[in-house]
């Protein structure tokens, strides 16, 4: 590999790493479709779906444990609820990574483009809807390292289903599953969203070891584009999780949107077209 492309694969870590981190996605947004779609013009051979995400998994567990240990210090991490929804994501991560070989590829395409379009949608309703109103039968209380007191709640059944979702999610797509911890920790149970981003990341840390795990005992991580894209996770992660302690990460949000929608679409469509 040269030079030039293991500064920019350094860099595509730090990018997916910083948006995945500001926002408790993990990541693999970025990682996956640049994999697929660029690295081919920088190696001079194709990547394979299945190897980006299994390659994404793995980096993924990089960034979690850099964000998750900033975020650690900064007092906004809910460990109990994060073991919690832990409890089912984990095994259903390890679950979805073992079916990423069985998919074919223009099927395996499509779903993830539209798997992304969804990510999208609530990302726009994460900002437009209000939390539920309801009485959940667990309540929380939660402060951070700087005094201030949260109170929000969940039903444990629907915590554990919510977990197993969104594992088979990041096992079988590499995304490390925030997209979907993040927006329904916020709307359904009233997490404080700087709570429920920082919770969502050591829970992607956690289900990012068990689906890898999968990945690499079917052969799907690169270990080469692992190396060249763990500097900049690293980095990425911790830079992430400090510059959300500071600021809303609005623009940035309205970016990653965009970028969502963007891939979603070619993904769809390209999935489509190899259908036939």
């Amino acid at each position: 590999m040269e030079g030039w492309a293991w500064t920019l694969f350094a860099l595509i870590g730090v990018v997916s790493a910083i948006f995945g981190s500001i926002v408790g996605l993990g990541g693999g947004i970025v990682i996956v479709p640049s994999l697929v779609l660029i690295a081919p013009a920088m190696l001079g051979e194709a990547v394979s779906t299945q190897t980006a995400v299994g390659t994404s998994l793995a980096v993924l567990i990089l960034t979690a444990f850099t964000a998750t240990w900033t975020y650690k210090k900064q007092g906004k991490v809910d460990f109990k609820t994060g073991w919690l929804l832990f409890a089912t994501s984990g095994p259903a991560a390890m679950a979805g990574a073992a079916a990423t070989n069985d998919v074919p590829k223009g099927p395996f395409q499509l779903s993830f483009g539209l798997f992304m379009f969804v990510m999208f949608v609530l990302m726009i309703a994460r900002e437009r809807m209000k939390p539920l109103s309801r009485d959940w039968p667990v309540r929380r209380t939660f402060a951070d390292a700087d005094g201030n007191e949260y109170e929000y709640g969940y039903s444990i059944g629907l915590a554990l289903a919510i977990g197993a979702g969104v594992g088979v999610s990041s096992g079988l797509f590499g995304i490390g599953g925030g997209s979907l911890f993040v927006p329904l920790m916020v709307l359904l149970f009233g997490f404080p969203p700087h709570v429920a981003t920082a919770t969502s990341m050591f829970v992607i840390l956690l289900s990012s070891v068990t689906g890898s795990a999968v990945h690499a005992a079917n052969g799907n991580i690169d270990w080469l584009l692992f190396a060249a894209l763990a500097p900049g996770a690293i980095v990425g992660g911790k830079l992430g999780a400090a510059i959300a302690a500071r600021m809303t990460g609005k623009q940035l949000m309205w970016l990653l949107r965009a970028t969502l929608l963007a891939v979603a679409v070619y993904l769809i469509i390209k999935g489509s077209g190899e259908m036939g």
